[in-house]
């Protein structure tokens, strides 16, 4: 129970914080004193949802005289909501350390101080809630500040249409859960979570909650194909907050999902699974594919949330199947892998973000082509980098290959379910997740290559310079998660396992006692990894070959431009650009999925014109589906607008018209 109070408490100072950003905000010492405060404050939220995965401080729960008068604000913590403690905390004070050094550059500090803490605050809230009041009050609070925060460079239209259009998804999504929620309480409206799951509901319902989910949490989290805010906001936003949108809210987002349909809503048919297997698998695909073709730096790591934000539901989707098949160490195996990979992504999406935001410091910059070189002259950012661009790409030992490892685990497993149908379609959803990895690959190959490696591009590139040492202290120390749980990924999946157990009642074996940090998700003769033997074989191998290298060949360091094609004058435009980097992938793949294109205008002999190259890649579902129905919904606002222009008797005779009508519509129902 006092882990618990600690927790409220840490959120209700987080929520203060706005308050009293706004009474220091004359004083020059207030962004790093603020930030700070945040930063120790998410640490200890870290602890105590550590302490949580242990066993110490869980069960019970409080009641505040708050929310609905007859039920009050229940809240609770569990070995779920301390999981996703340890996630908002690690992530909450990494940024906030980072802040401390980025948020010098902020021209208008106060926009952002403001409600970054009590953002914060209230995805805290959204966690240990325990009743739908304060969950929906929680999450609608988590969102408007988080609009704000995008909203912080205000003057800029791109920033104004990015907060438009991530205010429309977040009520959109919230009515959604708040139609979830009310299918959950049932005729008996309890809308305590105890009270939500003690109430019977058949198939069907609980099938409409898991669609209603999967538009209210998977708009947050950037599902396709409600996915269009996420690369709109995020590079809009402050680098310290897209690394929170990204590597944290949109956990939040999935820790709602998890906890309605692996907790409230009660077992599922296994014919509701295919959907979310499909739809996780299909955003792995697309989203990972903008970002191959995307120029923008901060535009594609948001492409790459919304990949990894498939993977992730594929594992869910993959761990509903196996629970609905009686299949309890599948279940669990999958679930841990959604876990992990959730707890990865944290990891080393705020990592890359905060990189993205080290360099539009240094440079001012987000175009790939316009940058290069930055290896020289930001030589620790760039290795960060190149740390998280490896994690993230499934390379190991990193941790992003451990929680894929087990992910495809979970889908070799698939031959055991009695169903026909799953038995063929989780090895084609399994296809697009390999698929999606090679794509990962591919797209940070080209980030890290065009982006750090040959040579500047721009006179920003060629003159930028290392930012402070905060960023770089909070940037490193996420890097070192990145390698620890991928050489030691044993210890984290013996962390997860409580709260696995809680939901499935099932959890992997112990993988601490295994020898050389070895993990064997299901027995040894199937299957196995030792992220520490890779890396011990890495840095032999290596090693032994630098040593043969300089001890046959020559112990001089030899240095010189990067090879020029044979030209005396090494050019940048002789480099790999990254449209051009990109051009085979767009070709094959980007033209029927995404309606790429290239234009070629050739002038004829004797026309001086120079000839030019047009390629247009756009997301199909903002052209084809968004676009047109906010070009409708405007024409129709239009036209409507006479509406309030009208005199008082024809506003009596619409009154009355709508009136007969809709008592001519209930007469069937008399």
């Amino acid at each position: 129970m006092a882990a618990l109070d600690l927790a409220l408490a840490i959120c209700a100072a987080l929520l203060a914080l706005g308050p009293v950003a706004v009474m220091m905000r004359h004083r020059p010492a207030a962004p790093a004193i603020l930030y700070g405060a945040t930063a120790g404050l998410c640490l200890l939220v870290g602890l105590i949802g550590l302490a949580g995965l242990s066993g110490h401080g869980l069960g019970g729960g409080r009641v505040l005289p708050l929310g609905l008068p007859w039920i009050g604000a229940h809240f609770r913590l569990d070995a779920l909501a301390a999981f996703f403690l340890v996630i908002l905390g690690a992530g909450g004070a990494a940024a906030s350390l980072y802040a401390i050094g980025y948020g010098r550059h902020e021209p208008e500090p106060m926009r952002v101080l403001a409600f970054y803490p009590a953002f914060l605050g209230a995805m805290g809230l959204v966690l240990l809630a325990a009743d739908a009041f304060s969950f929906l009050l929680s999450w609608e609070v988590m969102s408007l500040l988080s609009w704000a925060l995008v909203l912080a460079h205000h003057r800029h239209a791109d920033t104004r249409q990015a907060a438009y259009v991530y205010l429309l998804m977040a009520g959109f999504g919230t009515m959604a859960l708040l139609l979830a929620f009310g299918l959950l309480a049932g005729s008996g409206g309890g809308y305590g979570f105890e009270a939500i799951r003690a109430t019977p509901r058949g198939p069907v319902v609980a099938a409409a909650v898991l669609g209603l989910m999967l538009v209210g949490a998977g708009s947050k989290a950037g599902l396709v194909p409600l996915h269009v805010w996420l690369p709109l906001a995020h590079p809009a936003a402050p680098s310290h907050v897209s690394a929170l949108m990204s590597g944290v809210m949109t956990k939040v987002a999935l820790y709602g999902f998890i906890r309605v349909v692996f907790d409230l809503v009660g077992p599922l048919a296994w014919w509701t699974s295919p959907a979310v297997i499909l739809i996780g698998a299909g955003t792995a695909v697309i989203g990972i594919l903008l970002a191959v073709m995307e120029r923008d730096l901060k535009r594609a790591l948001a492409y790459s949330t919304i990949e990894n934000i498939g993977v992730i539901f594929a594992g869910l989707g993959l761990a509903l199947a196996f629970r609905a098949n009686g299949m309890t160490a599948a279940a669990a195996l999958a679930l841990t892998a959604a876990l992990f990979h959730i707890f990865n992504h944290m990891v080393f999406k705020s990592l890359l973000f905060m990189g993205a935001g080290a360099v539009l410091t240094a440079t001012g910059l987000r175009d790939l082509d316009r940058l290069g070189g930055l290896i020289h002259r930001m030589p620790v950012t760039s290795l960060v980098m190149l740390v998280g661009a490896v994690a993230i790409s499934a390379l190991p030992p990193l941790n992003g290959f451990a929680s894929e490892w087990l992910l495809f685990q979970a889908v070799l497993m698939s031959p055991a379910i009695p169903e026909v149908g799953l038995q063929m379609l989780i090895p084609a959803a399994g296809g697009l997740l390999a698929l999606a990895a090679a794509l990962a690959a591919a797209a940070f190959v080209r980030i890290y290559g065009v982006g750090f490696l040959g040579r500047p591009r721009s006179d920003a590139a060629r003159d930028a310079a290392e930012v402070d040492r905060y960023s770089l202290t909070a940037m490193a120390m996420l890097a070192g998660v990145c390698v620890l749980a991928g050489v030691f990924p044993g210890v984290v999946i013996d962390a997860i396992s409580p709260a696995v157990d809680a939901l499935l009642s099932g959890r992997l074996p112990m993988q601490a006692d295994q020898p050389w940090f070895t993990i064997v998700p299901i027995a040894e003769a199937r299957s196995s990894y030792s992220g520490f033997l890779v890396m011990a074989f890495i840095i032999l191998a290596a090693s032994g070959s630098a040593w043969a290298v300089h001890r046959l060949a020559s112990r001089a360091l030899r240095r010189a431009p990067a090879w020029d094609c044979g030209f005396p004058d090494a050019s940048p435009l002789t480099q790999y650009s990254a449209g051009g980097f990109a051009q085979p992938l767009r070709r094959v793949l980007g033209t029927g999925l995404l309606g790429a294109h290239e234009v070629v205008v050739m002038p004829p002999p004797g026309d001086p014109a120079p000839a030019t190259l047009a390629v247009h890649v756009a997301d199909p579902l903002w052209e084809r589906v968004y676009a047109p129905l906010g070009a409708a919904v405007t024409g129709l606002a239009g036209r409507m607008n006479r509406l309030q222009f009208l005199t008082i008797r024809r506003y009596l005779s619409m009154v009355f018209l709508l009136l007969v009508i809709l008592l001519a519509g209930l007469l069937p129902w008399v």
